[in-house]
């Protein structure tokens, strides 16, 4: 008696019937993302319109973090200056509404090729000069800062006095204005950072995000392969200057104001830096994670300043009070969890 064996060809079950290829990471997380946008979606019908603000507060945090994450977690380009950004998508799209009449949606577009634009020029000359760690971080913190001071001082950009976005009668979408209760406001918001952590997924596993990575993990290995270095870094801090611009363009027109100290300053940069810190550097979800706690410390101190309990009545009227909780819990991430939330929990889920 013989018997007969009879190969089956790999990713066939037993049986015969065919078995579906496991999601690649990035399709993975690319579905975990639009399910979190769907639950996301009937946040504002359902929350108090105070909370429903703390919500689009949260996600002007997380597009910055983002922003920053690209940068300085995949591409390890610390970056304290992220305001240069933020502040030139804001200057850019105010600029373009109030003095020419152009929509948000084109001045927020032209923001993010002025931002790019900028972060191309600074990054070239810093690469180009071998700028790298606490260099790095002080080139981009002192640019922001030239920034402040320019605009500050220039009567092109009304100077300290900013701009203040016309009101308009009607809610307009072109126009990007809607009632202050809106839910509106949220679902654009939601969609803007829906798109940044997208994109940040997708340049994570493609090519340049992969020469990056190497890059940081080891820029002389990396280019001995035949990485190119300073194509790879551009490409980064440009997309992450993009970014970050939107989060600039729309925070100026969610709250029809902006002027050199909220565009430009220096708590800009850290209220980009802290969620993702607090989330997990270099990780897709640590920003995510991070601009909901942020977000929601910051509602929490600016309530508790307003209306202390008896005990703590002391600190009614009081200023600073959400710097000194960021950081204490910097501190206790930086102590227990030095690779943020997220980062923790995965270095765990691998052992």
């Amino acid at each position: 008696m013989t018997t007969r064996v009879t190969a089956t060809k790999p990713g066939t079950a037993p049986g015969g019937s065919a078995k579906a290829p496991p999601l690649r990471p990035e399709h993975r997380q690319l579905a975990v993302l639009a399910a979190l946008v769907v639950v996301a979606i009937p946040l504002p019908l359902v929350l108090p319109p105070a909370l429903g603000a703390v919500a689009v507060r949260i996600l002007i945090f997380l597009i910055m973090a983002v922003g920053w994450n690209i940068m300085s977690g995949f591409g390890g380009m610390f970056s304290f200056g992220h305001a240069a950004y933020f502040g030139l998508g804001a200057y850019t799209s105010a600029y373009l509404l109030t003095e020419h009449g152009v929509s948000p949606w084109v001045g927020m577009v032209a923001g993010m090729a002025v931002a790019a634009f900028v972060a191309v020029v600074i990054g070239y000359f810093s690469f180009r000069y071998k700028l790298q760690g606490a260099y790095f971080a002080l080139a981009t913190f002192a640019f922001a800062e030239m920034l402040r001071l320019i605009a500050t001082s220039s009567d092109f950009v009304n100077s300290a006095m900013g701009y203040q976005v016309p009101l308009i009668q009607e809610s307009s979408l072109w126009l990007l204005q809607f009632p202050a209760d809106s839910p509106a406001y949220f679902w654009v918001a939601l969609v803007l950072a829906g798109a940044a952590v997208a994109i940040s997924i997708v340049f994570l596993h493609s090519r340049t995000g992969r020469y990056v990575t190497a890059v940081r993990d080891d820029e002389l290995a990396a280019a001995s392969l035949g990485t190119p270095v300073m194509q790879s870094k551009l490409v980064t801090v440009a997309l992450s200057a993009a970014i970050t611009a939107v989060a600039g363009s729309f925070y100026t027109q969610y709250y029809l104001f902006i002027n050199p100290e909220l565009a430009f300053g220096s708590a800009v940069s850290i209220e980009a830096i802290v969620p993702v810190v607090i989330g997990g550097i270099g990780t897709v979800w640590g920003p995510v994670v991070g601009a909901i706690i942020v977000g929601s410390l910051s509602d929490v101190t600016a309530t508790l300043l307003r209306t202390p309990p008896e005990f703590l009545s002391f600190l009614q009227g009081r200023s600073g009070l959400d710097v000194m909780l960021y950081a204490v819990l910097l501190i206790l991430i930086v102590r227990f969890l030095p690779k943020g939330i997220v980062g923790t929990l995965l270095a765990r889920r691998r052992r």
